[in-house]
């Protein structure tokens, strides 16, 4: 099940059991602080309506981000620490991969090569 998030299109929510993967598009490259903001709004509100026990962050169509993502991935973190849920990303491209390295943040969040590998840990984990 997909659901679509932001008006433009800009992140998608789709249901594995009980597990959600959030999948950015490309455009979150380019998205503005105050639409990134909005979209976090709307995720956060989506997954608070049927909270998973996991979510997959879905970073395969995003090939770098800035701080502004960055800010939304924490926002997340957060929001999921509250709903009992566990956050890993998947698909993150090698410049994403360096960004949470120097941001100390691969510490934060389990890397998985992708979204399958990502949902069968996070299934597994209980």
């Amino acid at each position: 099940m997909a659901a679509e998030i932001s008006g433009d299109q800009s992140f998608g929510i789709e249901r594995h059991g009980e597990i959600a993967v959030v999948i950015p598009t490309p455009k979150v490259e380019e998205m503005h602080e105050a639409l990134i903001d909005e979209a976090a709004r709307m995720v956060v509100a989506k997954l608070r309506e049927d909270p998973p026990e996991g979510i997959v962050i879905d970073l395969s169509q995003v090939n770098y981000f800035g701080s502004v993502f960055v800010s939304f991935l924490l926002r997340c973190h957060r929001e999921a620490k509250k709903l009992g849920s566990e956050i890993v990303l998947a698909g993150a491209s090698e410049p994403a991969r360096e960004l949470l390295h120097l941001l100390d943040l691969e510490t934060l969040w389990a890397l998985y090569d992708d979204r399958k590998e990502a949902i069968e840990a996070l299934s597994g984990s209980d």
